[in-house]
């Protein structure tokens, strides 16, 4: 019988490059042929970016069938050859490749290469239809990557253009072979939904139900309720996506899995928004201004873990009363406004009908567990030899997706029959402990047992390991963690066989490849950590892993190397979080407070302040004795928040109490940051001293310079041009402004160039030098969206707007005035006065053409931030602003 080709796809159309190489040899090599490849806007086709848990050979099988080009890199390795096999996965994805394929063959300097890939590469030499050339650097690898696909796209535009005018003369020659042009994914297709790993089977009943209930509007809140792996997740995915559209003003999925702490349930929906906290205004106020007449539908996931927050989100929806509620959990809220919703298992075959294959494929489980057999063993199918032990099968795990998706996976192994056999003499002993856990619940954690058992020692005890990890996890934090233990350099090969076996699911996170476990999972896992008396050995080696990243990373976060870093830190946060709870949790206080500051920057541009001082406090609250340092650091971003919000004199005696125990440690870059803060708060405090003020900032500008910190340096030059505003004096804050943005421009610091940029064009704005101040307000907006920095952009917008406005271009000011306005929402300063100096520009365009200036502030409010910027800003730069939003 011919076996069944796994179908995988790119998440989108794009023509799709297949790139073949030993994964460990050329590491640096495919990351380099990968970033040519989609500066081309093309689609890399790579092992470690698929969707599992298909075998190895059936993955790139998939791949090479459903793929454009072939790559091949090649250095010394020949790879390995699996048992059963005469040739490696090198060697045969090349002999797999379809012989029409356009090959191109890189193939590294080298005098000591494997007999056999010396082999290979001769019979590629020989091969007609490959083009070949040999390379030295990962950097020239990239420049001939890009050559060659250039050209070769050319040639095929050429071939389909003669193709298409052939079939328009009635030629029948055959198009089918021609790929498809390279495009870009639309500016706006980027959406808070993740991506789902596969079709939903059954459920359609419930899932319908489910929409119907949101769309009736008559509950606010909506919970889906159901033990561990019946699918409650995976279901309210599925009812997003339906009902989407149903609202208006959009729909955002919140992952609550990592979020122990019930007051940090307002932060994390918050960021989910695209809203930062950075102090200024509470979060619960930002809330209500983001969502004021918003229709819009929250999905909050695993709400179980943070249950007592029950009370912030009734208090949520009295703020936002357009909004809707999906919630998953595992326990009733018991709130008002909630309607329940349980969620059973999937429907199995009637015992009391002849299982027929017609009878039992009607059966939900038995479709699930027959396409995720079929994923990891393309020959299995339903046939009348085996339908009624599927069947079987289906009803021993009570129709739990997760449970019949975890013994699916086995089929690898295992025939029906085998698995049938060992899930009825395992499971009944597995599932009298707990005894008092729901049937299911029991059947579930029983099936995850099994398959754990079925693991090898090594495998086994890698998979309670990971359980330390947040959400996604990175190879290379795998591997940080493996010192003494049983896996220890085999994380690779370990994580392999969990992806195989559905324990842990690996994907793509921003352009890098990382893993995942199911909750359910890890919540067993972790259990077994427990039990093995290693949890907290494991725990301590993760916070200290990312708190050493925490110090190799801040540095980066001051200069040319911002963003890398900033990406970087944004694919661990959640990781960084845990790092950091366990650090505090465990009172190891020093260590966590060096962890927040290093990360300053970090928690600054992503808005995590709110989160940051929950820890701070809990660590100033505890009864320990703190060391000074670490007292100072608790206690500054404590301060940071009143700084904002109820600047004081007490608020200046905490700062100055914190600069002393910096000095004392000898800490000038800290004693500095703290000075300005100082300042900053002193400022605003009526008839305080600001030439103490100005003194604090100029020893603070010294102790930057010193240690070359010209992100600090920057951002207190602009602090001494506020002060300068405040004393009447533009032209020397106009003067400060620009020494900042000097600063900041010659340390390539994006963060501090959009800071600078702002106060440089605003205050030009201001003094009517309007064609001075458009290239400032454009330039701090793009660098404010390449940033991917909603508040900063905001900035840039209204300044523009306000330009539109002087020059009488009504329609264009009213759609970037309600474009701004919208980012303000989001970024929570859209109520603050100091931030709508734009709005007495536009009052006499309002006055004159009311209708025409609602309508342009209405389209300004509908129009995503992606093309907002291609409206705003110069063709040069247009294009990588709207990625940087499109990206969010």
């Amino acid at each position: 019988m011919a076996t069944a080709r796994a179908a995988i796809r790119t998440p989108d159309q794009r023509l799709r490059v297949f790139v073949s190489s030993t994964l460990r040899e050329l590491e640096p090599e495919r990351k380099a042929a990968r970033a040519a490849i989609e500066r081309l806007r093309l689609a890399p086709v790579m092992f470690e970016l698929g969707a599992r848990p298909h075998p190895p050979r059936s993955l790139y099988r998939a791949y090479l069938d459903q793929s454009d080009v072939f790559i091949g890199l090649y250095w010394e390795r020949y790879g390995w050859v699996a048992p059963g096999e005469e040739v490696s996965g090198l060697e045969d994805e090349y002999n797999l490749a379809d012989p029409e394929m356009p090959r191109l063959i890189y193939i590294k300097s080298s005098q000591k290469r494997d007999d056999r890939l010396r082999e290979l590469l001769d019979r590629i030499r020989a091969d007609d239809n490959a083009a070949y050339v040999s390379f030295d650097s990962d950097e020239e690898l990239a420049e001939l990557i890009t050559a060659d696909l250039s050209t070769l796209l050319a040639e095929r535009f050429d071939e389909s253009r003669q193709r298409h005018r052939a079939a328009d003369a009635g030629d029948e020659t055959d198009a089918s072979r021609v790929p498809p042009a390279a495009a870009s994914a639309p500016l706006d297709a980027a959406r808070p939904i993740p991506p789902t790993p596969s079709p939903l089977i059954g459920r359609d009943r419930e899932a319908s139900e489910v929409v119907s209930l949101l769309r009736q509007g008559n509950d606010r809140i909506v919970t889906l309720v159901g033990p561990g792996g019946v699918g409650k997740s995976r279901l309210a995915l599925e009812v997003l996506e339906r009902a989407r559209h149903d609202f208006a003003d959009g729909a955002v999925f919140v992952p609550l899995e990592n979020v122990l702490e019930p007051n940090l349930l307002l932060p994390t929906i918050a960021y989910a928004l695209g809203v930062r906290d950075t102090g200024e205004v509470s979060i619960e106020e930002r809330l209500a201004i983001v969502l004021a007449g918003k229709r819009m539908l929250l999905v909050l996931d695993n709400f179980e873990q943070i249950i007592d927050a029950g009370a912030t989100l009734v208090r949520l929806y009295s703020i936002a009363p357009s909004t809707s509620f999906l919630v998953t959990s595992r326990t009733v809220l018991r709130v008002r406004g909630e309607r329940v919703y349980e969620l059973p298992g999937l429907s199995v075959a009637d015992e009391t009908i002849e299982a027929t294959v017609e009878s039992v494929r009607a059966s939900e489980a038995v479709q699930l567990f027959a396409a995720r057999a079929s994923a990891v063993r393309p020959d299995f199918a339903l046939d009348e030899a085996n339908a009624d032990t599927v069947a079987r099968i289906c009803a021993t795990l009570q129709g739990l997706p997760l449970a019949i998706e975890l013994a699916a996976a086995r089929m690898r192994v295992l025939t029906p029959h085998s698995m049938l056999e060992r899930l009825d003499r395992q499971l009944p002993l597995l599932v009298g402990a707990p005894r008092d856990a729901p049937e299911r619940q029991r059947t579930l954690r029983s099936t995850i047992e099994w398959s754990t058992n079925l693991l090898g020692d090594r495998d086994r005890a890698l998979l309670f390991d990971l359980s330390v990890f947040s959400l996604q996890f990175t190879l290379d934090a795998v591997e940080a963690l493996g010192a003494g233990r049983a896996w220890e350099g085999a994380a690779l090969e370990g994580l392999d066989a969990l992806i195989d076996s559905s324990l842990v699911r690996q994907h793509e996170s921003d352009g890098y490849p990382s893993y995942s476990m199911l909750a359910t999972v890890r919540e067993f896992a972790l259990e077994k950590l427990h039990e093995s008396g290693d949890e907290q050995a494991m725990r301590s080696a993760h916070a200290i892993h990312y708190l050493e990243l925490a110090r190799k990373l801040g540095p980066a976060l001051k200069g040319a190397r911002q963003v890398e870093a900033l990406t970087r830190l944004e694919r661990e946060r959640s990781n960084l979080r845990s790092a950091v709870r366990h650090l505090v949790y465990t009172g190891r206080y020093d260590e966590a407070t060096d962890f927040a500051w290093n990360l300053l920057v970090f928690w600054w541009i992503g808005g995590f302040f709110g989160e940051v001082r929950v820890w701070m406090q809990e660590i100033l609250d505890s009864a320990t004795e703190l060391s000074p340092r670490a007292s100072a650091i608790a206690r500054f971003y404590v301060l940071w928040m009143c700084m904002w919000q109820s600047a004081d004199s007490d608020v200046v005696a905490g700062f100055e109490d914190v600069r002393k125990a910096f000095e004392a440690d000898g800490d000038e870059d800290s004693t500095a940051v703290v000075l300005g803060c100082t300042a900053m708060t002193r400022a605003q405090i009526e008839g305080a001293d600001r030439d103490l003020a100005r003194s604090e900032l100029a020893r603070a500008i010294d102790l930057f310079q010193r240690n070359g910190d010209g992100w600090g340096e920057a951002v207190a030059w602009v602090t001494v041009g506020r002060l300068d505003m405040l004393d009447g004096d533009n032209d020397a804050a106009l003067e400060h402004y620009r020494r900042g943005a000097e600063v900041s421009q010659r340390m390539q610091d994006a963060f501090a160039i959009t800071i600078t940029e702002h106060h440089v064009a605003r205050l030009l704005l201001f003094q009517n030098r309007v064609e001075e101040a458009e290239p400032a307000f454009a330039d701090a907006a793009y660098v404010s969206a390449t940033l991917g920095h909603l508040e900063g952009a905001a900035y840039g917008i209204e300044g523009l707007c306000a330009i539109a406005a002087l020059r009488g271009q009504a329609e264009r000011a009213g759609v970037l005035a309600g474009a701004a306005q919208e980012m303000r929402k989001k970024s929570g300063m859209y109520d603050a006065a100091a931030f709508v100096y734009h709005d007495a520009y536009l009052e006499p365009l309002r006055k004159a053409f009311p209708e025409l200036m609602h309508a342009a502030e209405e389209r300004g409010r509908r129009t995503p931030p992606a093309e907002v910027m291609r409206l705003a800003l110069p063709p040069d730069k247009q294009e990588a602003a709207s990625a940087g939003f499109s990206r969010k």
